[in-house]
């Protein structure tokens, strides 16, 4: 038996953000893929991440931002690796923040409503795929970083769960060398024994 979703699925790669180009999803959407995301499991329905595009001319500030940070942090850099910083947020059309913003409940830990968040920027790119958009998702540096979360809008308590980066694209993607499926899982066969 075979499903047009699972070949979808077992073909998903991941498109060189370098070779990202226009036109990028339009309003339209971006809300369907938005509407996708957010359908994943959501213990509580606390929806404990959220959504900040990236588009236009913000991705260039975004780069000459993150570009003075480096240098804050680093001294100054050679053009390339300047280059490198400036054009983080606009070497694709679109980039999307999925951030994780959890909240405080008695009951559900906040590792929990991260994995949420993972799961919404995993099903964000499947829609986007499934919409004909090439995606790769990235965190880097700034990630970590409170001043270089502040300068992507994110609030102190959110993290990042990722940024994916949406295009057009019309080549072939090299696929990466996979793990075998068949090491990673097995019946149940006791406690671990360490």
């Amino acid at each position: 038996m075979t499903s047009p979703i699972i070949d979808f699925l077992l073909a998903r790669t991941s498109v060189p953000i370098q070779d990202l180009k226009e036109p990028a999803p339009n309003d339209t959407e971006i809300a369907t893929m938005i509407t996708a995301a957010v359908r994943v499991p959501d213990h509580g329905r606390l929806a404990p991440w959220r959504f900040i595009l990236y588009r236009g001319e913000a991705r260039v500030e975004i780069g000459q931002k993150l570009a003075a940070l480096a240098e804050e942090r680093n001294g100054p850099m050679p053009e390339g690796r300047r280059n490198q910083e400036l054009t983080r947020f606009s070497r694709a059309p679109l980039v999307i923040g999925v951030v994780s913003s959890a909240k405080d409940h008695p009951k559900i830990p906040q590792w929990e409503m991260l994995l949420s968040g993972g799961m919404a920027a995993m099903n964000l790119i499947l829609a986007a795929n499934a919409l004909g958009y090439g995606t790769n998702m990235i965190t880097n540096w700034y990630s970590d970083m409170p001043e270089g979360r502040a300068i992507l809008g994110l609030a102190p308590d959110e993290r990042v769960i990722g940024f994916i980066h949406v295009g057009s694209y019309d080549g072939q993607v090299q696929d990466r060398p996979r793990p075998d499926p068949a090491t990673l899982y097995g019946d149940y066969t006791g406690p671990w024994q360490g």
